[in-house]
Formats: structure tokens, sequence, C-alpha cells
């Protein structure tokens, strides 16, 4: 049963059951990450932990950095439970500020560094946040100038820290670390609120999900029994650290298990495998643009990357052919899919069986840790319909309660939202959003399965599906196309292909859309609604 708890101000939901069960798994702790960095910077001091360019940063800096960060913090009047933002590309100074607001009780806010006035003022505005740490200057954008147009809208500015470099009346980075500080607090509850993340906001107001020190302990607990990620391993982190992915494998795993995390700011794929290679670097997730430019990148380079033993491609739409090309390619890697979401992260555990392509590339994972219900339109379960997934890894609330309204079934379980199809008893298919299904003369299509079979044509690099209004068949599908080489790929085309792999006629698409590049977010996914609002616009343009 599901109720109500307030600690350090925040309210989180509870359901004492299912509490008991992940303390009886081992995978809740008495123990926040705090302490275990205090104690492998004691034990293990010399041990690298984050490789940021040609820095190099062990576990006893890293630890006495974000000591002293904490410190500072407390001193100027941050109480446990206040927010504490930071608005920083792939740099290890994240890791150290996340791990000073462990250290002193607060709750950490990673905002995407893409973000810009209006996302940033309200998420600063929604959150409450204290202080906000952001670069000096990052891919051409003044920080420090557009946090000077924000806080002049806010009735209760955030302080803001500025990183490499300075700027006039506001804080630096170096300033904050000299002060002397207070000494930190101890005792932190791991049921708190330790992270506030925001949701994409592709629809409406974005939504601050919430994750305890105990969710997150559930998920990298998980990740590391069934990705094998073990001490001496080294992670490969290009996604970004304000995502739930990159912030677990630079933030979390090093600490709890001896990884190591090599950043990247931004992604460059020649450089990727140049430091993949020169690191050793064993694991990597993320999104279909890092797997296909890493692979071709490995091809030009003549490297089969050896170390790689696995990548976890999710977030976005993946194409199977991707996935059985990595798979062939790669020397001893396992390639697969998974799937998740910011509010129950990987549901899915992939396909880590060598060889096993048809689950790998033609699923979207094995279900491993989470429970997961199918759910139809009339509520009853079965093996297709709406995924509700439920885990001890799963959110403990919405910043705003009201988001929480019809988020979750009456047992708990969060409704994510997606389609989807159960096969071989334990694997999932995902067959699209449940708010993205096209209706065309009653009948229902999901872009997804589409998206899947087109990215195959051999003239189509990149691919959307999207539903716009028909005045005679409520609605109809039409295909926004990134081509190759120059192609030009039509309506017949589509279907000659399709028909080919007896697609049903009524999904066919009715319009094809040439576009050159399709809007992403910094997570890799296609932003449909900016796609569909782009059409829907020129068509009132063309009216």
């Amino acid at each position: 049963m599901t109720e109500r708890r307030i600690l350090d101000g925040w309210s989180i939901r509870w359901d004492a059951a299912r509490a008991a069960d992940a303390w009886a798994r081992g995978l809740w702790s008495a123990e926040t990450v705090a302490e275990v960095a205090a104690r492998r910077a004691r034990t293990e001091p010399d041990t690298i932990l984050l490789v940021d360019g040609e820095r190099r940063i062990d576990a006893a800096t890293l630890h006495a950095e974000a000591s002293a960060v904490a410190q500072a913090l407390i001193a100027r009047g941050l109480k446990p439970g206040d927010t504490l933002s930071f608005m920083l590309p792939n740099w290890h100074e994240a890791a150290v500020i996340y791990l000073a607001a462990t250290i002193a009780r607060l709750v950490a806010h990673p905002i995407v560094p893409a973000l810009r006035d209006h996302e940033l003022g309200f998420q600063l505005r929604d959150s409450r946040s204290r202080i906000i740490f952001v670069p000096a200057q990052f891919r051409a954008h003044d920080y420090p100038a557009m946090l000077r147009r924000v806080n002049a809208g806010l009735e209760a500015p955030p302080e803001v820290v500025v990183l490499r470099g300075d700027a006039a009346g506001f804080t630096a980075y170096a300033t904050l670390l000299a002060d002397p500080g207070v000494a930190p607090l101890a005792g932190t509850d791991p049921d708190s609120v330790k992270m506030l993340m925001y949701t994409s906001g592709t629809t409406g107001r974005p939504k601050g999900v919430l994750h305890s020190h105990n969710s997150l302990h559930a998920l990298v607990t998980q990740l590391h029994e069934h990705w094998h990620a073990d001490v001496g391993d080294a992670f490969f982190v290009p996604s970004p650290i304000s995502h739930i992915g990159g912030s677990i494998y630079a933030f979390e795993m090093p600490w709890l298990f001896g990884t190591r995390a090599v950043l990247q700011d931004h992604w460059d794929a020649r450089a990727a495998v140049a430091a993949i290679q020169r690191e050793r670097c064993t694991h990597m997730a993320g999104a279909t643009p890092f797997l296909d430019g890493l692979l071709g990148a490995a091809r030009e380079a003549g490297t089969r990357l050896p170390t790689l033993k696995l990548f976890i491609c999710g977030g976005a739409s993946v194409p199977p052919t991707l996935i059985q090309e990595a798979n062939g390619y790669f020397e001893n890697a396992v390639v697969s899919r998974v799937y998740g979401s910011t509010e129950v992260p990987v549901v899915t555990v992939g396909s880590m069986a060598p060889g096993d392509l048809d689950h790998a590339a033609g699923t979207d994972g094995r279900i491993g840790i989470a429970e997961v219900r199918l759910v139809d339109a009339h509520g009853r379960i079965g093996d297709e319909g709406e995924v509700h997934a439920r885990g001890p890894q799963m959110l403990v609330g919405y910043l705003a309660e009201e988001h929480e309204q019809g988020a979750f079934d009456i047992d708990g379980f969060f409704r994510m939202g997606d389609l989807a199809r159960r096969v071989d008893d334990d694997y999932l298919v995902v067959t699209g959003r449940a708010k993205d299904i096209i209706i065309r003369n009653g009948e229902n299509i999901a872009p997804k399965e589409i998206e899947d079979l087109l990215v195959q044509h051999p003239d189509i690099a990149e691919v959307t599906i999207v539903g716009l209004p028909d005045p005679k068949t409520g609605e109809r599908a039409c295909a926004v196309i990134v081509a190759r080489h120059g192609a030009t790929p039509d309506i017949a085309a589509l279907r000659t292909f399709l028909d080919a792999r007896r697609l049903a006629r009524f999904k066919i698409p009715e319009r094809v859309v040439l576009w050159d590049s399709l809007p992403r977010n910094a997570a890799g996914k296609v932003m449909k609604h900016q796609v569909r609002d782009a059409l829907l616009a020129n068509a009132n343009q063309e009216a």
C-alpha cells in the first residue's frame, strides 16, 4: 500500500512492503555513496575513478575536493533537502559537485547544458534551487550572461558558481573551494531524495522526477550484476551526465563498484574510438547515434575495439539491423537493445548471451530488474498492451504531486506510456508510444513498427512517423525521412518496400517529407512533437 513520507522537506511515495523486500534482497542499503566514497578514498586512495581529457582523478583527490565543496555549501547556509543545480557538460567537476551534494545532504539537480533561458528559468523556479554551477563558456554559449537574464526574472535567484573561467558578480569555483567551510553533516537517510531530474517535457510542463539514494543504489547494484561491471572495468561516457544513464556511469558506479568513467563532453566518434583504445574501455551505453557513429569510426580506424565487452543501446528508436551489424563487427562486445525511462531506469537489461542476435536486435531486451505488466485498453493483463513497470529502482514520486495522478496503477506500477508485446516469455518488443498511436479509420498504427522496417531501406538514413489530421480517415501517417546519398524515396518506393515485408496496407505512410535532419534531444530521442508541429505549421501556411 502506497502512502506519503516527508524526508528533509520532500514528499515521497512509500510502500513499506516493497521497501522491506528491497532491503531483504540487498538492493537497498543503509549506506549512501557519501559513506562508501569516504571508505574507498581511505582504503584505495590512488585508484583512478575519472578520466577527463588529460586529467586523471583518483579516489582521494575526488573525495577531498567534494568534501571541500560540501563544507563551503554548508557554510553558505544550505540545509538538508535544499536543491543544488548544475548545468555542466561531462566534466569531472560535475562528479565532484554531485558527491558534494550527497555529503551535504542536498538534492542534486542536473540540467541539460543545451537548454536555454525559458527552460532553465522554469527548472530553477520549480525546483527552488539555492545554487547553480555553470561553465564560463561551453560550445560558444555564454552561460553567465544567460544566468543574469534568467535570475533577473526569479523572485529567489540561486547563487551562481562559474567553472573554468570567471564572470563579474558571480562566484568562481576556485573561490568556493578556498572557503574555510564547516564540518559536513552526517547521517543521511538513504530513503531521502538524492536527485531531481526533469523529463524532456515533449508535451506540456516538464515533470520533476525524484530518485532517492536507495532507488539509485538498487539500479546500479542490479546493473553491476547483469552487465558484469567489475572492479577495473571502464565505462566510456559520452551520454550526457544530465540524463539518468550518463549520471549513473559517472557518479555512482565508480564509487560503488570500483569502475572507471572516461568522460567525453561532446560526441566525437573518432575521438571516442581513440579513447576506448587508450583507456581500454569495457562498457559503453548510448542512443542510436552513438552506436552508429562508433561503428563507422571504428571501421575507419581499422579496429574492432577488442577491449569493449558490452554496448547497451537505448533511449531512442534502435534499428535492428544496426545491432546485428555492430555485433558482427566488434570483436568481443555484446551489443543489445534495452528499454527504460527516467522514472523507471532500465526496465529490461538486454540480451547478454553472445550470438543471441534474435533477442539482442529483434527485441528491446529481457525483463530482468523490474516487474512488468502489459495492460490492454480494457485493463486486462496479457501479452500485449501498455507497459506498467515496478521495481526498487523506480522513482519515489514527482516534485509536483499532481503529476502522479494517473501515472501509477492501483498496485503501484508506473504507467510507462509505451505499448509493447511480450515474446519468448520474458522479452519485450516496444511498438510505440501510446500517445503516438495513429488512429486511421478506427485502426491503430504504431509508428515504431513502421520505423523499424523503413530504416532498413537502402535509401533511408533516418525516419520518423507522425500522425497528421485527415478529414476522411481521422489521421494519416506521414514519414519524415533523412535520405542517403541524395536519394528521394517517395510513397511508391515505401509501399513497394513495405509490401514486400507483409505490412498491412493501412499502416503504409500516405505522405513522405524529406528533411536534412531530425530534431533530437540530448539523449538522441527524436522530438516528434517538433516534427508534427512543423508539418502542421507548414500545412497552415499553404492553406
